[in-house]
């Protein structure tokens, strides 16, 4: 099945973006100029573009626009930093000057993504050089966070099979890290490199990238199954470790995966990602860069909202990329191997791993770590970070793990998570414990409506309809975002929510617990009380006549509330 509706080829004249890339000499622009006007505090909309290859994205606090515009002030601008995390792990000491740095330059919060990164906000530009080299300090980046880059690269943080872990997250590091834009810009703006002389004139080269990068961004993740907590199937690239009498014996490849769509548009749409075969450990980075390649030679440039990689490969189908890739590889991938997902949240609580230290996963309601008067985890998690010797590991469903605590320490760990009373998800609903929304307003550019600041009041109401029904304790994945972009994979949830308006959300159903399957629009525009009117009944049927060990999305298929979508080309149909 092909999507011909999808233009194919980059003849056509090109997007204003593709110009600015081409004229930017790899990423510089006039950035160094803008951040050093001091009229504005904000940036020129060509600058902002290339500001996304550096990790960030100019912002305005949306809740004082209208006030500020009835002032004849400019917006409240305002930068939004990503730290990219490879695999989402972090040295106490680099979480530690995340913290430092949020209250020193931002609004005091972190917040761990659904990609693994840190986000930092409320940064001013007259802030942004000192903040970049900081976190620079730290042997983080922000390099390629955003932009038409490959992004942070996921890793499951999988604390029960310690050694399989180290094993994959290497291999993720070092995917990481070859993917990674090998501009000089970087260094020149933010970290007062030294600037070569007629930069137009030197042989500088993006191997990978060239000139003008990708037509869109490219994102990565890597699964080891039995979780597929990074929802591999929603990856551009996905790569599954098959794990063979206790060793890695390689990673099946996916490819074409993708949560966006734009409303109205039915040629646009969340995509799974399919499996084309199996490559051997030290063939990874070559198989992941001649499918980037591909997407940077074929990949639309003339209308981004067509520019991922799944509609490359949906217009030409899934033949033309095997063939491509393997004609680029000079080599064939293997079959498929056998694997087997059984969830895609987290496992709450403490773990021991196979190295016979400890791991305790926390939940951080929709990642945003911050102090209120009745729940200080900012300064909890400081506090652990202080004496903690192991790592820290954001999970890509935005909560945190207290990674390789050694048995001697665990006691003292355990005697910080009580004495700030942070949540393990033990006191949370089993719906909480696997909900998670986007940021969306006030300060997303894109958001259409609420998600981070209205969702945990959504879950109180579902909350009360499912306990009626006697099923607290149901694990159901639930996910909102602010906009159709699907920051947060609602269209791999169970029940996902979609904002199209102030206070108004697509609702759909149907969503693998795996994440193995697409949701299916249910109810369109609808406001609160029509969700709850909606889904009360179903979370009563359910209740009622569930198979033994049936999952809600498989129920809903089943029972007929929506069809199932295996493919993006039929979730509008």
């Amino acid at each position: 099945m092909k999507n011909s509706k999808v233009l194919e080829t980059q003849s056509e004249k090109h997007s204003d973006v593709e110009r600015i890339k081409r004229e930017s000499n790899y990423l510089r622009g006039t950035l160094t100029e803008t951040l050093d006007e001091p009229i504005s505090s904000g940036i020129p909309d060509d600058d902002n573009r290339l500001m996304k290859f550096h990790g960030s994205y100019l912002q305005d606090d949306r809740d004082l626009r209208i006030e500020r515009q009835r002032q004849k002030l400019e917006p409240a601008y305002q930068f939004m930093i990503r730290v990219r995390a490879p695999g989402g792990i972090a040295t106490p000491e680099q979480y530690l000057a995340m913290d430092e740095l949020a209250h020193k330059y931002g609004n005091g919060t972190l917040r761990l993504t659904s990609r693994q990164a840190f986000q930092l906000y409320g940064i001013l530009k007259w802030n942004m050089k000192s903040i970049m080299k900081e976190i620079n300090d730290t042997l983080l980046t922000t390099l390629g966070a955003c932009g038409d880059v490959n992004r942070n690269v996921m890793c499951n943080p999988n604390p029960y099979q310690s050694d399989i872990h180290s094993e994959v997250y290497e291999w993720t590091a070092k995917l990481s890290e070859h993917l990674s834009p090998k501009t000089k810009a970087y260094h020149e703006i933010w970290l007062d490199g030294k600037k070569m002389i007629d930069n137009k004139k030197q042989d500088e080269v993006e191997p990978i990238y060239g000139t003008v990068y990708l037509p869109r961004k490219f994102k990565i993740g890597v699964a080891v199954p039995p979780s597929n907590d990074v929802d591999v199937y929603s990856q551009d690239i996905g790569f599954i470790a098959i794990i063979e009498d206790g060793k890695l014996a390689g990673f099946n490849v996916a490819a074409g995966g993708g949560m966006g769509m734009t409303h109205g548009d039915t040629d646009t749409y969340p995509q799974l990602a399919r499996v084309i075969g199996f490559c051997k450990p030290n063939q990874l980075l070559d198989v992941a860069e001649k499918l980037v390649t591909i997407q940077r030679d074929f990949g639309n440039r003339s209308i981004r909202k067509y520019a991922r990689f799944k509609y490359t490969i949906d217009a030409r189908g899934l033949d033309w990329l095997i063939d491509e890739l393997h004609r680029r590889l000079g080599w064939e991938l293997e079959k498929e191997r056998p694997y087997h997902f059984e969830h895609n949240g987290d496992r709450y609580g403490w773990v021991k791993g196979s190295n016979g230290k400890w791991h305790l996963t926390i939940f951080i309601q929709n990642g945003r770590i911050k102090d209120t008067d009745d729940y200080p985890l900012m300064t909890g998690l400081r506090e652990i970070a202080t004496v903690h010797t192991g790592d820290f590991r954001l999970t890509p469903n935005q909560n945190l793990i207290i990674g390789n605590v050694a048995p001697e320490s665990k006691e003292m760990i355990d005697e910080l998570i009580q004495k700030y009373n942070i949540s393990d998800g033990k006191n949370n609903s089993a719906l909480r414990r696997n909900s998670m929304a986007c940021v969306a307003f006030p300060t997303c550019g894109l958001a259409m409506a609420e998600s981070e600041r209205y969702l945990p009041s959504l879950l109180e109401k579902l909350e009360r309809l499912l306990e009626e029904a006697g099923l607290r304790e149901e694990e159901i994945t639930i996910r909102m975002s602010g906009c159709p972009n699907g920051c947060s994979r609602p269209a791999l949830a169970e029940i996902g929510f979609i904002g199209k308006a102030p206070g108004k959300y697509n609702l759909y159903l149907g969503g693998s617990f795996k994440g193995e399957r697409l949701s299916k629009l249910y109810k369109e525009s609808i406001g609160e009380q029509e969700i709850l009117e909606a889904l009360k009944p179903i979370f009563d049927d359910y209740a009622k006549t569930k198979n033994d060990n049936e999952r809600f999305g498989d129920f809903v298929i089943r029972k007929g509330y929506v069809q199932e979508v295996l493919n993006g080309m039929d979730f509008h149909h």
